[in-house]
C-alpha cells in the first residue's frame, strides 16, 4: 500500500464553483510529494459537488469529498476536515484562494523546524492587486480585534524573512497534528471569522509557537464569503471578538477591555471622517448607520454565549502552559498599534 501522506489540505466550499475549481487547480500544481486534498461542501446548489467529483477523476494526487446538506460554517467544516485527515499536518486554503506551487512545501519545511511549533502561516497577497499584502501573519490590538500583519502595505520585502508570528490567518494555513490533539479544533459556536485567532491563541496559551512562512505565497480573494461591506460580516467579528476575550484573555487584560474597546471605535470614526478604516467601505450616512447597527449587534448577541465561553474557559485551564501574565506579554508584543487598526479594513 502507498505510504500515508504527510500533510492533508482542507478547502471549505460553499456556493463558490469557479473560485473552487481555481484554488483546485493550483493546488494540483503543488511541488510538495506527499499530500491530500479534502473539500468540505456546505449544502451548494451550484454545482460544486459535480465540479469536485469530475476533478477527482484525473487529479494528480487523492481528492476526497465531504458534502454536508446545509451550510454548517467554516469552523464545523474545517473540523470536519481534521477528523477525516490521519496526516501529521493539516492545512488550510480558503476556496476563494489561490496558492503558489512551493506553497505547501514551505510551509511544511517551516513547521518543521521544531517540534514546539505548532502552526505556520503563509504570505497571503491580495488577489486583485498581488503587489499588495493581504496579511503575514496575525497582529491583536488588546480589545480582541486580531488583524493580519502589514494588511494593505505594498509588498517590498518587509516581510519576507522567516519569524514569529501570532498564529496565521485561516485562510491558508498549516497545523500540526499534535497541536490540534492536544487543544482541539475550531470552536463551531464562532461559526466564522475570528475563529482562526481563538484557535491560534489557544494553541499559544498550550505553549505552542507559530512560524510565518515568506515562501508559502497565496493569493486571497478578499470578503468573497459574505462581502467586504457586509452587515453580517461586521456583526461576526464583533461577535466574536466578545467570546475570544471572555474564553481566553487574561483577567489583567480582560479588566481594562472596554476601555480599549472604546478607544478604537473613537479611533475608527475618527478615520472614518477621513475615509479610511473598516466603515470608508459603507458609504453615505445610511450605510455607516447600518455598520454602526452591526456591530451593535454583534456585542448583543455575544452576551447569551458568555457562559458557555466561561465553561469552556475552565474547561481549557489544565492546558495551558503560560501564565496569564506571559500571556499578557505575548498579546502585547504582537500588537497592533490603535493607528494602524483604525485606519486599515479587515
Amino acid at each position: 500500500m502507498p505510504a500515508a501522506p504527510s500533510v492533508t489540505v482542507v478547502v471549505v466550499n460553499w456556493n463558490r464553483r469557479e473560485l473552487l475549481r481555481a484554488c483546485l487547480e493550483s493546488l494540483a500544481r503543488q511541488t510538495h510529494p506527499s499530500f491530500e486534498v479534502i473539500v468540505v461542501d456546505n449544502g451548494s446548489d451550484d454545482g460544486s459537488v459535480a465540479l469536485v467529483k469530475e476533478m477527482a477523476g484525473s487529479y494528480p494526487v487523492a481528492l476526497r469529498l465531504i458534502v454536508n446538506s446545509n451550510n454548517r460554517g467554516f469552523c464545523a467544516a474545517n473540523n470536519q476536515g481534521f477528523a477525516a485527515s490521519e496526516a501529521e499536518f493539516v492545512a488550510l486554503l480558503n476556496n476563494d484562494a489561490e496558492a503558489d506551487p512551493q506553497w505547501l512545501e514551505a510551509l511544511e519545511q517551516v513547521i518543521g523546524a521544531s517540534r514546539e511549533v505548532g502552526m505556520a502561516a503563509s504570505k497571503i497577497l491580495v488577489w486583485e492587486d498581488p503587489s499588495r499584502i493581504d496579511n503575514a501573519g496575525h497582529l491583536m490590538y488588546p480589545d480582541g480585534q486580531n488583524r493580519g500583519r502589514g494588511t494593505g502595505q505594498v509588498d517590498s520585502g518587509q516581510f519576507d524573512r522567516i519569524d514569529e508570528t501570532l498564529w496565521p490567518d485561516g485562510c491558508a494555513a498549516l497545523y500540526r497534528r499534535a497541536m490540534l490533539d492536544e487543544v482541539g479544533g475550531f470552536d463551531e459556536e464562532f461559526f466564522a471569522y475570528a475563529d482562526d485567532a481563538e484557535l491560534g491563541l489557544r494553541g499559544r496559551i498550550a505553549g505552542w509557537t507559530c512560524l510565518y512562512a515568506p515562501g508559502a505565497v497565496v493569493r486571497h480573494h478578499r470578503g468573497a464569503t459574505l462581502g467586504l461591506d457586509s452587515a453580517r460580516r461586521l456583526t461576526l467579528i464583533e461577535r466574536n471578538r466578545v467570546l475570544l476575550v471572555v474564553k481566553l484573555f487574561p483577567w489583567n487584560l480582560l479588566w481594562i477591555n472596554g476601555a480599549y474597546y472604546f478607544a478604537r471605535i473613537a479611533a475608527g470614526l475618527w478615520a472614518a471622517l477621513r475615509n479610511q478604516g473598516e466603515l470608508r467601505r459603507y458609504s453615505g450616512m445610511q450605510g455607516k448607520l447600518s455598520a454602526a447597527t452591526a456591530l451593535v449587534r454583534g456585542t448583543v448577541s455575544a452576551i447569551p454565549l458568555i457562559p458557555s465561553m466561561l465553561r469552556k474557559r475552565r474547561a481549557f485551564r489544565s492546558k495551558r502552559r503560560l501564565t496569564p501574565w506571559q500571556i499578557r506579554r505575548l498579546l502585547l508584543d504582537h500588537r497592533i498599534s490603535l493607528r494602524e487598526i483604525s485606519s486599515q479594513s479587515t
